[in-house]
């Protein structure tokens, strides 16, 4: 959840930047909006716990899980910017879903 959250806050960062740019101007605009800032806290809170998880769970199984961000990727892609989801795309779903209940086993 932190990585999707992460990923979403990216986004809307971006957008209020604006057009990108190298310059001091761009840059600036980027790095002080709070989309952007809370992008950069969820993925330092989200390494964290990926340190907890993979030293206390099979790394052959905790990996693997990570595939459910592209999942909640989906929902968020849904909910928060207003994106039509092809069939194509449900399938995939399904699949990385069936695969991580096959791992969690």
């Amino acid at each position: 959840m932190l990585l999707t959250g992460g990923q979403v806050l990216m986004k809307y960062g971006l957008m209020k930047a604006g057009a990108f740019s190298f310059t001091w101007q761009y840059f600036h605009r980027l790095f002080f909006n709070w989309q952007f800032i809370s992008c950069g806290l969820c993925y330092g809170a989200g390494s964290i716990l990926w340190m907890y998880i993979i030293k206390h769970f099979p790394f052959s199984m905790a990996y693997p899980m990570v595939s459910l961000s592209y999942v909640m990727g989906m929902f968020a892609a849904i909910i928060f910017f207003h994106e039509h989801v092809p069939v194509e795309r449900w399938l995939g779903v399904f699949l990385i879903l069936t695969g991580c209940v096959l791992i969690a086993k």
